[in-house]
């Protein structure tokens, strides 16, 4: 499905050109059968949307030797085990791949079968990216830069603005978030949306609230959640996880929410029904809304501000494993994709928040808003978040003890696992999944 902010790509033609035209000059084709004018295929491989779409396209223009392949899935749960065992094996991973927060952690783990990027002009580009993000891509001893950042998630909340005006409640994205300083304030909301709105939940599903709210909690206090720094399983001992949890599992034990997961088929077919009215949004999510929500969904979604001080959830990296046949271009094109000049254009695609501060006074996002979601001022919005972010330390076993949890979570809802004993399974499955 297209997206109407492609239009907004015109205004930046220009200045890719010229990136473009540098990493022209590095992207020789030496390697493999692009040594004799034949043409290199470079694989990408991602998950949820990126907005690299007509990126792609103004790379393979100016390099006439270079042809994008784009291996794009749904949903990360999709494309995790893909990657496990396309790394593990040596084989089957795209030239570039992409890491998300929570798989980063694991791959800094195995670096030895990624690039260093440093040998490929990767020093010259830290002042491209926030310090912290810039420094979660190079590994413990800054020998090696791993991976480049793309995004950063900061946080809002979308909300179906059509069902929360049959429920009588406030439109305004800025009275909608005076509804809710707090989780808590919330929750009453949804209380109030459910008893007023038949057939609709408030929420989707817990996955999307616990993510949220770990790492709100978390950059509140230690900055760390199911790991501390030194990679010390603290799941049942941190009180930050142990907040977030019983937030989400006050909502799963008031059948608040629709019990389902971001971007599964499931979750896409309900955006075209009026099955959930809100979304916590982190910038990226907005890409997801708008290709899946379709026409049905135009003018109908908003966005507001999220409960409980900002925050900020995902953000990702680009990867250059060795397994590839042309390690020059795949590196080029990681660097070309994570410029500033790239990341403004795939902000201006799919709404995914940049992580380079050298776009933070750029009008281009200050002053951002979105068509389909009512003309919301999604660059001020998301600006004001970014600087609330506090990142929080992700252990290599993150994603496995998330999963882990939110099955939990989900079960709760089914009615297979009884409220009062959710947290001492949740603690069980969570040690399961840190072995």
């Amino acid at each position: 499905m297209g997206s109407p902010r492609r239009r907004g790509l015109t205004a930046i033609a220009a200045v890719l050109a010229g990136v473009l035209a540098a990493t022209a000059a590095c992207g020789g084709g030496d390697d493999g059968d692009g040594g004799s004018g034949g043409t290199i295929t470079l694989t990408v491989d991602t998950f949820g949307e990126f907005g690299y779409e007509e990126l792609f396209k103004q790379y393979e223009a100016s390099h006439p030797n270079i042809k994008i392949n784009s291996r794009k899935v749904a949903d990360l749960d999709t494309y995790k085990p893909r990657l496990q065992q396309w790394i593990g094996t040596g084989k089957g991973a795209g030239d570039v791949v992409a890491l998300e927060e929570g798989l980063l952690p694991t791959y800094m783990q195995q670096r030895d079968k990624f690039l260093n990027l440093f040998d490929y002009g990767g020093a010259e580009l830290e002042q491209n990216f926030l310090p912290w993000k810039w420094q979660m891509g190079l590994s413990p001893d800054g020998k090696q830069l791993m991976a480049l950042g793309t995004d950063i998630g900061p946080l809002g909340m979308c909300y179906r603005k059509d069902l929360f005006e049959k429920a009588g409640l406030p439109t305004d994205r800025d009275e909608v978030t005076k509804l809710w300083p707090t989780w808590e304030e919330f929750f009453k909301v949804g209380q109030d949306f459910q008893r007023k709105v038949s057939g609709t939940k408030f929420l989707d599903g817990p996955q999307a609230l616990l993510r949220v709210t770990v790492l709100q909690e978390a950059g509140k206090g230690p900055g760390y959640s199911y790991f501390d720094k030194s990679d010390n399983f603290v799941f049942d001992t941190n009180p930050a996880v142990k907040n977030a949890f019983d937030t989400v599992l006050k909502f799963q034990e008031a059948g608040l929410t629709a019990n389902m997961q971001i971007f599964t088929p499931p979750w896409q077919t309900a955006l075209k029904r009026d099955t959930f009215a809100t979304v916590p949004c982190p910038a990226w999510m907005l890409g997801g809304l708008e290709e899946f929500s379709g026409d049905y969904g135009k003018g109908k979604w908003d966005v507001a501000g999220v409960p409980g001080g900002g925050g900020y959830w995902g953000g990702s990296w680009l990867a250059v494993p060795k397994q590839t046949k042309h390690p020059k271009e795949a590196a080029e094109l990681a660097k070309f994709l994570t410029s500033p000049e790239g990341q403004l254009a795939a902000f201006k695609d799919k709404n995914t928040f940049p992580s380079s501060p050298k776009l933070y006074s750029d009008p281009a996002v200050t002053e951002a808003k979105s068509e389909y979601f009512n003309n919301a001022p999604i660059g001020k919005i998301f600006s004001e978040a970014a600087s609330q972010v506090r990142p929080v330390y992700l252990g290599p076993k993150n994603e496995d003890v998330r999963q882990n949890v939110e099955n939990v979570l989900v079960a709760v809802a089914e009615g297979k696992i009884k409220p009062d004993e959710a947290w001492s399974k949740a603690v069980e499955e969570a040690r399961k999944a840190a072995r």
